[in-house]
């Protein structure tokens, strides 16, 4: 996500790190590189422009401390205005105090509105809302078929009118049909075309007027830049939408959308979509999103991903098995599990502060863990409980059970052991403070 405009910027910071004081010719070099890069990522002209002018007025001004360094001041000059440029702080849904809660979904063909309403009415759930989809897209084939799919998939109910042409009826009767049914949150999804035009923004306001949405949001494959700024800044003149849904964020690689679409549009982002799973949501963060694009990483959104795998419970018995040095196979594999559900493993690892241009040319295989996977499924359980006892012959038959080598099955169990020894040092009074302290930390 977003790995070549990280880099490019990690590499442009660079050119100012160490450099003694701060000079109008060291900040003017580094800011250069800085348009060029942002630029290079499809950034709006103008908004690189303000971007650049904003950035070089602070550091040359009154805020400028003698006590910092030219590479720090830049950086957490940069950090605060790509914060700014993408919304300063998060942006909450709109719930309706009274009356079912109605969100309208737009956008053109092929943004991933339908998928993204499955995924926000999960997400809803999980937050105890009785969610609703209207399927209101008459025009795509299997449109309908989808949603309702989707809606299977997640367990809410979808409501459609067999053989209608009329959109507006639909998302009318959607509303009535939750009143009805007490269920307090409609998601509907709408038609999308391959192009902005006038029977596609008649329809939309149309369905608008009639059913007054609480919060209308507008859908856009983040891969495709300017592009997306533009049929933003087209449907919002047409329906004044609230906020912005960026999908395929997981496959975009520049930023260009992230970075301009909140200064032209002057709408928030509100939710990412990365990856094609249901549970790939996540509220937008800008402050966070900052932090990667400058190669700091998200320590705050991978610490949130590993407590929502984690029961209290579930921590709590890791815990102690790592203490008294008793994690096995068995333990092992429920680990593995979890860091799947959790997202790739390259996703996770960038974001780890520093890890974006490590990771360059690395070859960061989610693989991997299936294999490591298959290789402990295919041993008993006394062979996960105890794995002294895996001798050449067991080996062998788990080397074939589970289609991988020996080799691989034994460095597998070398790396185990590589751990064990490892995990001595945290067992006793020593370890047991260690991971305490750990656990207290605080992240703000």
């Amino acid at each position: 996500m977003l790995e070549d405009i990280t880099l490019k910027f990690e590499k442009a910071l660079k050119k100012v790190t160490g450099q003694g004081r701060i000079s109008e010719n060291n900040i003017s070099e580094t800011l250069r590189e800085i348009r060029r890069v942002l630029l290079d990522a499809d950034v709006n002209y103008k908004v690189a422009k303000t971007f650049i002018d904003s950035v070089k007025e602070k550091a040359l001004g009154k805020e400028v401390l003698a006590s910092v360094t030219p590479g720090q001041l830049i950086t957490k000059i940069i950090y605060d205005e790509l914060t700014e440029l993408m919304g300063s702080t998060q942006q909450e849904l709109k719930i309706n105090p009274s009356g079912p809660t109605i969100i309208l979904m737009v956008g053109l063909q092929g943004s991933g509105k339908t998928t993204f309403s499955g995924k926000l009415a999960r997400y809803l759930k999980e937050k105890n809302r009785k969610v609703l989809l209207a399927a209101a897209d008459i025009y795509r084939p299997a449109a309908i078929e989808q949603l309702k799919l989707l809606g299977k998939q997640i367990d809410v109910p979808v409501f459609s009118i067999d053989g209608s042409k009329d959109a507006v009826k639909i998302a009318e009767e959607s509303i009535k049909f939750a009143k009805e049914s007490s269920l307090n949150t409609v998601i509907i999804d709408t038609a999308g075309r391959l192009h902005v035009d006038e029977n596609l923004m008649n329809e939309i306001h149309a369905i608008k007027s009639k059913v007054n949405p609480t919060e209308i949001l507008f859908v856009v494959d983040s891969m495709t830049g300017q592009d997306a700024v533009n049929s933003a800044k087209a449907f919002n003149d047409v329906v004044n939408f609230d906020g912005v849904v960026l999908t395929k964020l997981d496959g975009d690689s520049r930023g260009g959308a992230a970075l301009s679409i909140k200064s032209v549009v002057e709408k928030p982002i509100k939710f990412v979509s990365m990856g094609e799973k249901l549970d790939s949501i996540e509220i937008f963060h800008p402050d966070r999103l900052a932090s990667r694009i400058i190669g700091r990483g998200d320590v705050i959104s991978l610490v949130e991903k590993a407590q929502s795998q984690f029961d209290d419970r579930e921590a709590e018995d890791l815990e102690k098995k790592l203490l008294t040095n008793k994690f096995d196979f068995e333990d092992f594999l429920k680990q593995i599990k979890m860091i799947k559900k959790m997202g790739s493993l390259k996703s996770l690892m960038s974001m780890i502060p520093g890890v974006s241009s490590a990771m360059k040319n690395a070859d960061v295989d989610d693989k991997q863990l299936v294999k490591v996977e298959s290789i402990i499924q295919s041993m008993t359980k006394e062979e996960r409980s105890k794995p002294k006892i895996l001798n050449g012959n067991r080996r062998k038959r788990i080397a074939r059970g589970s289609g991988n080598s020996i080799q691989e099955v034994n460095r597998l169990i070398k790396q185990y052991g590589e751990m064990q020894k490892m995990m001595k040092k945290f067992s006793g009074k020593g370890g047991k403070k260690l991971l305490g302290n750990f656990n207290n930390m605080k992240f703000n």
